[in-house]
């Protein structure tokens, strides 16, 4: 009963344009979990997924998650809105800006860790696009990178 309680408290919970929240991780390259909300989609973009039940994740997964965490870690984030506040999976969708002003949705197109996803028109989309269109240019990460390989894969099989 507590947990339907929490669920449903946190299906209301609106970000306000001055609140602060404190980033707790990342679950993958495109979304993380922020204190006091629950998990926050990356709105506007799409990274290489991790995925529950793959036997390897996408190329450039782990580099997105990896990214995304540190951009994050120790910081303060303001949750923009734009459009629909929730996905099919009750996740809040966001821009996500940290205490400096970094923007970090457009950052991780910018790194070349994911691309473009919006499918209704979004306020921000401009500078999405141009972000992602920098990486292509410079061929970086999923535009021409080679995804970092964990050592333990270069490691022959012993029979």
């Amino acid at each position: 009963m507590r947990m339907i309680v929490m669920t449903l408290v946190l299906l209301f919970v609106t970000p306000g344009p001055r609140d602060r929240y404190a980033f707790r991780y990342a679950v993958d390259g495109d979304t993380i979990d922020v204190a006091g909300i629950g998990r926050v989609r990356l709105l506007g973009i799409d990274a290489p997924e991790i995925g529950a039940g793959m036997d390897t994740p996408a190329p450039f997964a782990r580099e997105a998650r990896d990214h995304l965490a540190s951009l994050l870690v120790t910081r303060w984030l303001r949750l923009e809105m734009d459009g629909e506040q929730r996905d099919r999976y009750a996740r809040l969708l966001a821009y996500v800006v940290r205490e400096d002003g970094l923007f970090v949705n457009a950052e991780m197109l910018r790194a070349g860790l994911a691309r473009v996803s919006a499918r209704v028109p979004l306020q921000r989309l401009p500078e999405l696009k141009a972000a992602e269109r920098a990486a292509q240019q410079s061929r970086l990460g999923i535009w021409g990178g080679r995804p970092s390989l964990p050592v333990e894969s270069y490691r022959v099989p012993r029979r």
